[in-house]
């Protein structure tokens, strides 16, 4: 690769400086994925119930809710430089004490503090999208984040099972984080962007939170994210569960559909941006996206008739990757209508409304599974992104002006 292709504001680097924030995505869920892919040994040594393990989860969903509008408003205000290395310090030692816990409430209180600065890592993502890459390229870059979702979901089961306990990955985790830390700095002060966004000092940046088309954006995410929220913290136990398999079996098998969810970004991107290309309004074509997402994810429903785990790997991972289609282009609309100078404070609503619906679904997702196994939440998920869709037709019909 030539010099000139690398050279600062090029096409080129620009996309690498999105590949290196990609890794931030990656240590950002890696601890949640940890959770998840370690649930069975968490759930034995503690005694919890699914019930249980649902509240603990949903604690989490809780202060990612409370914590995500004052976190996007510091990222709009510090800027995204100090913004991002102050969330990614914070949620680093948080992940190195999870690791350090001895007791249920401890191991929960950890989880708050750790939720509300992990809140960061999504608004901060699609500000740096806003930043860094063109409009028509801005699922993509969404899609780029993806990735690095995909690899924390692939090294955590993975690091798991390298492990006997549960803590130790953890600290594995909190030192990938310290470590990104002076790599984005130089990366930052290495690439000149596709447009420069300075920190908000203005007041009033919470403004736009009144504004309906935020709110139907906001809906539309509760509803679309149920499955997401379903397969990022139950594949594991539901392979457990399902087809009475040890944690280490079920992890064999649990990496494979993040690996799709990374597919589905890109064909997310892809599709919206291909839209565009061809002369649709950006907004109308994310909407679109979204529309062809949400008959993909009905294949849900088949999840709990599969006969081995193999064969549920199929739906599983067709599921996530219709949910991850439809979310790149969810999570880029606000970029469309607001830009880059309001992203994190625009974003964070779409965090403040995934955190509160995972607060409120995962005791009942638990509860389900504990008196009726996992059929009825296959049924949960796989409609609702249908309602989602609908919502963001409003914004279309709404106000077509903004999206010319």
């Amino acid at each position: 690769m030539s010099e000139a292709r690398l050279r600062p504001g090029s096409s080129t680097a620009r996309w690498a400086a999105v590949s290196v924030f990609a890794l931030a995505s990656a240590w950002n869920y890696l601890d949640r994925i940890i959770l998840s892919a370690a649930a069975p040994r968490v759930m034995a040594e503690f005694h919890l119930s699914n019930t249980d393990y649902g509240y603990l989860v949903g604690a989490f969903g809780l202060a990612y809710a409370l914590g995500a509008p004052f976190v996007g408003w510091l990222l709009d205000r510090l800027g995204l430089e100090t913004g991002i290395i102050l969330a990614v310090a914070l949620w680093s030692f948080s992940a190195a004490v999870s690791g350090w816990t001895r007791t249920f409430n401890q191991l929960v209180g950890v989880r708050i503090f750790l939720a509300v600065w992990e809140s960061a890592g999504v608004p901060a993502a699609g500000k740096l999208n806003s930043i860094y890459l063109e409009p028509k390229d801005r699922a993509l870059g969404a899609a780029m984040t993806q990735i690095g979702i995909g690899i924390a979901g692939v090294a955590a089961p993975l690091l798991v099972g390298l492990f006997t306990g549960w803590r130790s990955p953890f600290f594995v985790c909190a030192a990938l984080g310290f470590g990104w830390i002076p790599i984005w700095m130089l990366v930052r002060r290495s690439v000149r962007p596709w447009q420069e966004i300075a920190p908000q000092k203005s007041r009033g940046g919470f403004g736009i939170l009144k504004d309906p088309r935020l709110l139907a954006l906001a809906g539309a995410n509760i509803v679309w994210m149920l499955g997401y929220t379903f397969w990022t913290n139950w594949t594991t136990l539901y392979l457990v569960k399902s087809y009475s398999l040890t944690t280490s079996q079920a992890n064999k098998y649990a990496w494979v559909p993040p690996v799709a969810s990374t597919l589905g970004g890109f064909a997310g991107g892809w599709l919206s941006r291909r839209s565009i290309n061809r002369g649709t309004s950006s907004v109308e074509a994310r909407v679109a996206a979204v529309y062809l997402s949400a008959f993909l994810c009905l294949v849900t429903i088949l999840t709990p008739f599969c006969p081995t785990p193999l064969i549920a790997l199929i739906p599983i991972s067709l599921s996530y990757f219709a949910i991850v289609a439809g979310s790149v282009n969810i999570y880029t609309i606000p970029l469309d209508i607001w830009g880059g100078e309001h992203a994190g404070t625009a974003i964070s609503a779409l965090g403040f409304a995934y955190g509160l619906m995972q607060f409120g679904v995962s005791p009942l997702i638990g509860y389900l599974v504990d008196h009726f196994g996992f059929t009825p939440v296959c049924w949960l998920v796989a409609l609702p992104p249908f309602a989602g869709w609908l919502l963001l037709k409003t914004i279309v019909v709404r106000e077509p002006a903004l999206v010319k």
